[in-house]
């Protein structure tokens, strides 16, 4: 099982100096291509001890600070970020033939972002996330639907509170990013940003 990559290259001259621009850039080009959710990415967290886990989330949002997702804080990655406050994720568009790879530091966003967030999202959504115990054992699915039908009779003609206690964002901030562009005989095009005294360095890899 092996394809030969050959849709495109990339230069040191073709790169922004901020990884972040050049992050949007290939973004921007996965929604044009139509590529089936294009923001989802590897999440990559560990305990304080760094035994390792990974799972798929939804980036949902990205600026100068860094990487934004949400979920529950007192699920398997929000109980290793609290131990562990560090990340790695990583992005595939195969149709592309690209990579994206991020690690840095995590910080909870605001209270306030947060609740933004929570009441942007469409109402069953909602309700999912305030009634989940994620990734808690479950007796069996009619237990969980129970818990759905009950909280949609009860918020069925008044919001949805936020659960600020248990559900929000994080902000994975990078401290290496580095872009990956498939060639032929598998010599691909690397190329790492590394921040270091508070600017990017940009150096190519051996693939």
């Amino acid at each position: 099982m092996r394809r030969d990559y050959a849709n495109g290259v990339l230069e040191l001259s073709d790169l922004n100096q901020d990884p972040i621009a050049q992050f949007q850039s290939w973004f921007a080009d996965a929604q044009q291509a139509e590529i089936v959710e294009p923001n989802a990415m590897s999440l990559a967290t560990a305990t304080s001890d760094g035994f390792p886990s990974a799972r798929f989330v939804l980036l949902k949002g990205v600026d100068e600070r860094g990487f934004r997702f949400f979920t529950n804080y007192q699920s398997r990655k929000g109980e290793e970020l609290l131990a562990n406050p560090r990340a790695a994720l990583a992005f595939f568009w195969a149709k592309l033939e690209r990579q994206v790879r991020i690690e840095g530091r995590v910080e909870r966003l605001s209270v306030e972002e947060s609740a933004a967030y929570f009441r942007s999202r469409p109402k069953g959504s909602q309700i999912s996330s305030s009634i989940s115990p994620q990734s808690q054992p479950l007796p069996d699915r009619e237990s969980l639907e129970r818990l759905v039908a009950d909280a949609t009779e009860t918020y069925a003609e008044t919001d949805v509170p936020f659960p600020a206690e248990f559900w929000g964002g994080y902000v994975v901030i990078p401290e290496r990013i580095e872009f990956w562009q498939g060639r032929k005989s598998r010599l691909h095009d690397r190329f790492r940003y590394q921040h270091i005294d508070d600017q990017w360095k940009i150096e190519r890899l051996a693939p």
